[in-house]
């Protein structure tokens, strides 16, 4: 049963921000792509009332929204047959025109940024700061790709075939449609699947601002085990592009290693943040509040605080003003009609399932002796009178989860902080390096030579010294130690590396293979 919450009558919602009212503007934008009750599915280069489309509800409130038209198998291997003969026709569009394409599709994603970033509150509980945020890191990270490609493409061809995309909920346009942009930039054609828990109406729309310039697009709904074997394995895919979890990722992994397909495969890591010889206080605390950003619902959040003993009481000192600080509430909440948005760290997680998951981690860990240092409360966020608030769980800091926990050894993928203590360098390696390969880490210590000399030995593929690292954008590279990455990494030329041919038939391409490591 859904939980309420009884708040003051003042909180409304702000007007014009509703679903409906949202769902009509995609109307207006995009009538092709949309109908009354429900999206459609693209390939083939035409908007197709197929698939069964489920019923889907927001974390914000409950509300109910559009939900995924899933396709079945065999009209998921059609489109993909269908984007092979798009590919063949792209690859041979020179590359002015691929250009001058996929910037009008940039132009009209850039029209109708405010939706697109609504969409993605509704549909994925992401704040209005960081929801525009998403939108626009996605317009002008291609934007600089447009400018940069002759280079990156010289003397290299597109793919035998589409890229495939299959990607997490929490990103779907600055991960996900910055990476199918850049890829047809470079010559090929690219089908995405929608993420099952969140996004498709933003995704739907972007789609049709770009196939509407020409640029060769198919996106698609459906189970990810129904489809992966026309996603993943289907002999006309050329590559294959994945965010998600290990487990998936695993799966995928082998389907591509026993085909020898070309992947960039993005797994998840537990990301972890060293305090060691370290006295700079005052310059961690903000930093430590922006780490709740989106509830932790990214892969380069930082979840795991390694701390050495000595320094943690100054640590806590610190730590805890910091994340008593954090706001949470309904992203669309205001006190008045003529209120701006709140600016919010974060809203809900992406359902209630994930919420209830979530807490009885925390609840299991504590019962076998983690440490509650922080609880927050909902109560101390704003929402609108008897909402639903079922899918918010507000931030917990937990010291010492026990071994047995996930939250010992995982991402918990949503706002809950835990401390482990140590004595010795060792010890603070050994539980920096928990997860067998990360994306991300950072070690504050005040003298840089300690730091060129443990940063090295951390298993993530970008270390920071006092400051987060994250997926970064433009020329930054991107990718993963141990089991947080399988393929090729990308960022900067590398993405276009990754999805392009070289002259020579045995190409080495930077990344982590089964047979290879290779660092940029």
């Amino acid at each position: 049963m859904a939980t309420t919450l009884s708040t003051p009558a003042s909180p409304l919602l702000k007007p014009g921000t509703e679903w409906a009212a949202a769902w009509q503007r995609c109307l207006a934008a995009a009538p092709e792509a949309f109908r009354e009750d429900r999206v459609l599915n693209l390939w083939r280069g035409t908007w197709q009332a197929d698939g069964r489309p489920l019923p889907a509800t927001t974390p914000v409130d409950g509300t109910p929204i559009a939900g995924p038209p899933r396709l079945d198998a065999a009209t998921a291997r059609q489109a993909v047959r269908a984007s092979l003969d798009q590919h063949r026709a792209w690859r041979e569009v020179p590359l002015a025109e691929r250009k001058a394409r996929v910037s009008a599709g940039l132009d009209a994603l850039t029209e109708h940024r405010e939706l697109l970033a609504l969409l993605l509150v509704w549909e994925i509980g992401k704040p209005w700061r960081l929801a525009q945020a998403d939108v626009d890191r996605a317009i002008e990270g291609v934007r600089w790709y447009v400018a940069e490609i002759d280079r990156m493409t010289a003397g290299r061809s597109p793919l035998p075939g589409p890229v495939s995309n299959i990607a997490s909920w929490n990103y779907p346009m600055s991960v996900l449609v910055h990476a199918m942009l850049v890829q047809a930039l470079a010559g090929n054609a690219v089908i995405a699947k929608t993420p099952t828990d969140g996004g498709l109406a933003c995704l739907t729309l972007a789609a049709a601002l770009v196939a509407r310039e020409g640029v060769p697009v198919t996106l698609v709904s459906g189970s990810g085990g129904e489809l992966s074997e026309a996603l993943v394995r289907a002999p006309e895919i050329g590559c294959v592009s994945f965010v998600g979890g290990r487990d998936t990722g695993a799966r995928v992994a082998t389907a591509v290693a026993d085909l020898g397909k070309r992947h960039i495969l993005e797994q998840e890591g537990l990301n972890t943040w060293g305090i060691w010889d370290f006295t700079g206080w005052d310059a961690l605390a903000p930093q430590i509040r922006k780490t709740f950003d989106y509830a932790k619902q990214r892969c380069t959040a930082y979840p795991r605080f390694v701390v050495q003993r000595s320094a943690f009481a100054d640590f806590l000192a610190h730590y805890l003003p910091a994340v008593r600080a954090v706001t949470l509430g309904h992203p669309l909440a205001v006190d008045s009609a003529q209120d701006d948005l709140p600016d919010l760290d974060l809203g809900p997680l992406i359902n209630a399932a994930k919420a209830k998951e979530l807490t009885d981690q925390v609840a299991e860990a504590i019962d076998r002796g983690a440490i509650p240092l922080h609880r927050g409360e909902l109560s101390a966020g704003r929402f609108l009178p008897g909402q639903d608030t079922s899918a918010y769980v507000p931030p917990v800091t937990l010291l010492s989860p026990p071994p047995a926990s996930p939250l010992h050894h995982a991402e918990p993928f949503g706002p809950v902080d835990t401390i482990v203590l140590v004595d010795t360098e060792a010890e603070l390696l050994a539980a920096m390096n928990a997860s067998n390969g990360a994306l991300v880490a950072t070690l504050s210590c005040d003298d840089p030579g300690v730091y060129e000399r443990l940063a090295p030995q951390i298993r993530a593929f970008k270390t920071g010294h006092g400051t987060p690292r994250s997926r970064g954008d433009r020329q930054e590279l991107f990718g993963g130690f141990g089991a947080s990455w399988r393929g090729a990494f990308v960022g900067g030329e590398l993405l276009v590396r990754a999805v392009t041919q070289g002259s020579s038939a045995d190409e080495r391409l930077p990344g982590n293979f089964p047979d290879y490591h290779l660092m940029p």
